[in-house]
């Protein structure tokens, strides 16, 4: 027998191999027994005499086998091992012995043996769920989609309706790192087809293969999939749930999937579930006045509840709502403790205050109070080195004139793989522009992107930084070469088209640029601003309101209240832009977009 098959294992507790085998030869102890022995054990007093003796089926060739499997094992030889346990398994059909061989193999990363194992236990017990289930798993892990068919029919005509309608929902996360999910959906596609058909398994079938379609990309047959198990009945809420929860994940692409939710919470407003997953997509999409609503009935309606509170508390610091942020958070920060009663916070509970704090000292750098922000921070347990953490340290080092001491701090911070260095070059650059070091950041940036060319974000930072510099060659150079790189990166399509438009250059291009960034995130507000700005250049100002007042409402930066006050300036309505530029000071003071537009317009205060 070959010796090469597995890495070497050598365990080094004699117990562990004795209660591996033991685990093995058990199953084999529930074999029927023999006429002789069940009229023994009828004859026995069952008030003292121990439970009979139940003899196994097992004959001495076998009983061999497997100590010789289970040594083989234990000096270090598990090929030789899989193979007299696998022929073992064979010649008994004993499931756990099936499972035995499988564990072997995996244990020692042999994939392909595994799966050998599976199939064998799979095509001896052609009954064992647990046998195409095995086989199914091993498939996708090993990126077999082709050969998943088969299985999977076993296993939804072996199931009860409930058990299939678990691997149906199970099913797309199997294979959510699969490198080519176009042949995943390729080779279950016909399966789930029929499973559709298949009284009490419609709706999960249907929402099986939406999860499959979008994964492949295909955002149109995944959402008429949604809505079609939106519109049937279906006995099982969670299933409508479900959907509902899939509608809110395709939201960014499928603008339509947004109002099904919007109807399911006016009927059901006691949804919480829903209505938090809601606020989450919205807060993902950058809807952070409508988040923020969402949230702040969730901390009415369940006032108990940290979760809700936490969220409002950051999107109200992002909104630059300080006094309402510090409020959310403090009573976080008391939902919390009242959660843990009288004993001490869980892990996740003390990471959870931990990252309050540091939203604390944000909100005190709002309101320019360093020693306050510096407190927060100081509270803040430092046992290993925490990039959020040195960042916040970082930028209230710089913010008091220390600089290059601030640098320092991130620079210090460890790892040397792509990750981490890549982690180290956003960090710093970050800084830089919070301090609007625009020449400094581009060097650094330039620096990153030479260490990893093959990093979009970094090269889109580095792209922004070039903008800033009036670069425009290089801007252009670099945000086409992210694009190449990463074809979904809307920021740089948004970018590059706002860089030209506003600029008054090649505006028919910038539009299509713009248009190209709203079909991968159609509501996201930074692009939705872009896209009432290029309007705007093209004299199209009825438009152009229409867009920028529908960002404005989802997110009141300063920058886009800077763009539609000048839109609405330039229409006649004097009052209401200037009540809209003085909004967004009040946000942010000193803003420089309102302030030059105001100024280059000569519209007084």
């Amino acid at each position: 027998m070959p010796r090469s098959l597995f890495p070497l294992l050598r365990p080094t507790r004699l117990a562990l191999a004795c209660a591996l085998a033991l685990g093995a030869l058990a199953p084999l102890a529930h074999a029927d027994e023999g006429p002789e022995a069940t009229a023994e054990a009828a004859t026995q007093d069952k008030a003292t005499a121990p439970d009979p003796v139940r003899n196994s089926g097992m004959d001495a060739p076998m009983f061999y086998q497997l100590l010789v499997g289970e040594m083989e094992l234990r000096a270090g030889e598990p090929g030789v091992a899989y193979q007299v346990l696998l022929d073992a398994a064979r010649r008994t059909q004993d499931e756990a012995l099936y499972r035995r061989v499988v564990q072997i193999a995996l244990q020692n990363r042999a994939g392909e043996q595994a799966l050998i194992a599976a199939r064998a236990w799979r095509d001896g017990l052609p009954d064992s769920l647990e046998a195409h289930q095995t086989a199914l798993q091993l498939l996708a892990v090993l990126n077999k989609p082709a050969e998943t068919a088969a299985p999977l029919q076993s296993l939804i005509k072996l199931g009860t309706t409930d058990q299939s309608r678990a691997l149906l929902r199970s099913l797309p996360g199997l294979f959510a790192r699969s490198p080519e999910p176009q042949r995943v959906l390729d080779a279950l596609l016909p399966v789930l087809q029929a499973t559709a058909k298949m009284p009490g398994l419609t709706a999960p079938a249907q929402l099986c293969e939406a999860r499959l379609q979008l994964a492949a990309g295909h955002v149109a047959p995944a959402w008429a999939r949604v809505e079609q198990v939106i519109a049937q009945p279906d006995d099982q809420a969670a299933t409508r749930d479900e959907a509902l929860g899939l509608a809110l994940d395709m939201m960014d692409r499928q603008p339509a999937a947004e109002a099904p939710v919007r109807e399911a919470l006016a009927s059901q407003p006691a949804n919480h579930g829903l209505r938090l997953s809601y606020a989450r997509a919205l807060a993902r999409s950058q809807r952070l006045v409508e988040a923020a609503e969402q949230f702040r009935r969730l901390t009415v309606e369940q006032p108990d509840q940290p979760t809700p509170w936490y969220a409002l508390g950051s999107l109200e610091l992002e909104l630059r709502h300080a006094d309402r942020a510090e409020a959310a958070l403090q009573t976080f920060l008391q939902r919390l403790e009242d959660s843990a009663g009288r004993g001490d916070l869980t892990e996740a509970g003390r990471e959870a205050r931990q990252q309050a704090w540091l939203l604390l000292a944000r909100v005190a750098e709002q309101r320019k109070d360093w020693k306050a922000a510096q407190a927060w921070l100081d509270k803040i347990e430092d046992a290993a080195p925490r990039t959020d953490l040195s960042y916040r340290k970082a930028l209230l080092l710089a913010r008091q004139g220390h600089l290059d001491q601030a640098r320092q701090l991130i620079q210090a911070l460890p790892g040397d793989t792509d990750e981490e260095v890549r982690v180290r070059f956003m960090a710093e650059s970050q800084l830089l522009r919070d301090l609007q070091q625009w020449s400094a950041a581009y060097e650094l940036l330039g620096r990153a992107t030479a260490r990893l060319p093959a990093d979009a974000d970094l090269l889109y930072e580095q792209a922004m930084m070039a903008e800033k510099l009036d670069l425009l060659d290089a801007m252009e150079q670099q945000l086409r070469r992210t694009i190449e790189l990463s074809p979904r990166h809307y920021h740089a399509y948004n970018a590059l088209g706002y860089s030209l438009a506003d600029r008054k250059l090649r505006l028919e291009e910038a539009r299509e640029l713009i248009v190209k960034a709203l079909s991968l995130a159609p509501k996201e507000p930074a692009i939705v601003d872009s896209m009432g700005w290029v309007e705007y250049r093209l004299g199209r100002l009825d438009e152009a309101e229409r867009w920028l007042a529908q960002a404005y409402a989802a997110r009141p930066d300063a920058d886009v209240a800077a763009h539609l006050g000048e839109v609405l300036w330039q229409r006649g309505q004097q009052d209401r832009a200037r009540a809209i530029w003085a909004e967004g000071l009040k946000r942010e003071p000193g803003n420089e977009a309102i302030e030059e537009a105001r100024q280059r317009l000569k519209a007084t205060p």
